[in-house]
């Protein structure tokens, strides 16, 4: 799982609109001049044909061992600024595109579509035709939607369609919150996305969306980011504060609800996520096919001397 797939006829769409443009300049303001100029000229150069065109992606796959492919947009597919109208349009054009390419490749992909969180009931709509009429997986979301948490109670009815429809909602951060502090040296990715996680996540958690949807399939890009890592801190405030015992059981048992991908890069970081999530919950992903992914997986799985042959 984890692994982009663009849709130029729906970037057509969007690409002179002014909102569109104001969300590549904030992205682009996120970054170093240095950095944006590798993004434009060698990072994006070179992950735009595997976005694009099948018979690299499956050439990539037979090298990296991998017989099925789970795609979902591209995170700049998002759109979350659209307004309603175009939203329709955008998000019908990128669900119908992947399911017609998993329709013409079925023994090697499946397909997660993309929503437009920003209109809740439009959403839930697009949801029902992604997953029953178009057969798909479930669907990607970032982890604010304008600004606003994902566990705000304007999505709750997106939530509880999810857990009804039985879909896998995963979690892909678009770009991150902190602002001018991370920058310098890409800290905006290498930095900035696993925290979102770890704010997206708490908020389900602490706001009690997963209490109240306990059959929701959630899925957590970049290995959930930095939630794991120091989710004992989290047990602590909600064994001690009042304001933080908001949700039935302390957080971490929630992260044995979850499921992760398994892109933390080294076996000792995979060791610790396995062991605050258990086995069962982690997912094989690539972030493919962006210079942030990692494609090693057999050597990463292999090199954490606890898994058995049946984990």
């Amino acid at each position: 799982m984890h692994c982009h797939v663009l849709t130029p006829k729906a970037m057509a769409m969007v690409v002179d609109k002014p909102e569109f443009r104001e969300l590549g300049n904030l992205m682009n303001r996120s970054m170093t001049p240095e950095s944006l100029e590798f993004n434009t000229n060698v990072m994006l150069k070179q992950a735009h044909p595997k976005l694009t065109q099948l018979e690299e992606r499956f050439r990539d796959m037979d090298a990296m061992g991998v017989d099925l492919q789970v795609l979902s947009p591209a995170p700049n597919q998002f759109n979350y600024w659209a307004d309603e109208a175009l939203a329709t349009d955008v998000v019908k054009v990128v669900n119908e595109h992947i399911a017609e390419l998993v329709a013409q490749h079925p023994d090697r992909l499946l397909g997660m579509g993309t929503i437009a969180l920003q209109h809740p009931e439009l959403a839930i709509r697009q949801l029902e035709h992604c997953v029953r009429t178009l057969g798909m997986k479930g669907v990607e979301i970032s982890s604010t939607v304008r600004g606003v948490e994902i566990g705000d109670a304007r999505f709750e009815k997106f939530w509880a369609k999810c857990e009804e429809l039985g879909c896998v909602v995963f979690l892909h951060p678009l770009g991150t919150s902190l602002g001018d502090r991370v920058r310098p040296f890409y800290l905006s990715n290498s930095l900035g996305q696993p925290l979102e996680h770890a704010v997206a996540l708490s908020h389900l958690i602490f706001g009690g969306v997963l209490d109240r949807y306990p059959g929701l399939k959630l899925f957590a890009a970049h290995g959930g980011g930095y939630l794991a890592s120091h989710i004992g801190r989290a047990d602590h405030a909600w064994q001690f504060r009042p304001d933080a015992h908001t949700c039935q059981h302390p957080p971490s048992e929630y992260l044995k609800r979850m499921w992760f991908d398994t892109i933390v890069y080294r076996p000792e970081g995979l060791r610790h996520l396995a062991a605050e999530t258990g086995v069962s919950q982690l997912i094989v992903g690539t972030d493919y096919p962006y210079d942030m992914a990692h494609y090693a997986m057999h050597d990463l799985v292999d090199g954490v001397a606890e898994f058995s042959e049946a984990d």
